[in-house]
C-alpha cells in the first residue's frame, strides 16, 4: 500500500465542553491528526470517509463528538502534516501553536489557513474494520480558500509533491 499515493489532510475536532448542561462551561480543547486514508464517498448526499486507528485519540473523540473538519493540505504545509503525525505528540494546545486557523462556522473545529480546501462534517456512520474505524461524515460546508500551490501527497513513506 506504500506504493499508492494519497493526498494528505488534517482532521480536526473540538472536544465537547466539560459540562454540556452548563452554557458557561469552557469549550474543550482542539484535537487534530494527519490522515492519508480520506476519500469522497458520495456526491448526493455529500459524504466523505476517514479511516482512524481504533482506540486512537481521534477515534475516541469522534465517537463522542459528531462534528469534525478536514483541511486538504498544500505542498507548502508539510511541516503541519509532520507535526500532527508525530507519535508521542506535543500537547494539543501546543500542536496548534503557530498554525494559522479559523474556527469552522458549522463545527467549531479548526480549519487550517492556506489549505487547498476545507470541509466541515457531521458523522453519519461508524464502521469497525479490522484495527481501524471508518468514519463516514456528511459534508455540512465546503470551501476552497486557497488556489495556490499543489497538493501534499504521501508516497512510499515520504511526503511528496506533484511535478
Amino acid at each position: 500500500m506504500s506504493r499508492l499515493a494519497g493526498g494528505v489532510v488534517l482532521v480536526t475536532a473540538q472536544e465537547p465542553p466539560l459540562d454540556p448542561d452548563d452554557p458557561g462551561a469552557p469549550d474543550g480543547e482542539y484535537a487534530g491528526m494527519t490522515a492519508t486514508a480520506f476519500l469522497s464517498v458520495s456526491l448526493d448526499p455529500p459524504l466523505v470517509l476517514v479511516s482512524l486507528r481504533t482506540g486512537s485519540r481521534m477515534d475516541d473523540l469522534l465517537d463522542e463528538q459528531p462534528l469534525w473538519a478536514v483541511s486538504v493540505l498544500s505542498e507548502s504545509q508539510r511541516h503541519i502534516a509532520g507535526r500532527f503525525a508525530m507519535k508521542g505528540r506535543l500537547s494539543d494546545r501546543l500542536l496548534f501553536e503557530d498554525v494559522p486557523y479559523v474556527r469552522g462556522e458549522a463545527t467549531g473545529a479548526p480549519l487550517v489557513g492556506g489549505a487547498l480546501g476545507t470541509l466541515e462534517c457531521r458523522t453519519e456512520q461508524r464502521v469497525e474494520a479490522g484495527d481501524h474505524t471508518l468514519v463516514i461524515g456528511r459534508v455540512l460546508k465546503a470551501r476552497m480558500p486557497s488556489a495556490d500551490g499543489g497538493p501534499l501527497l504521501y508516497f512510499r513513506g515520504r511526503y511528496r509533491q506533484l511535478g
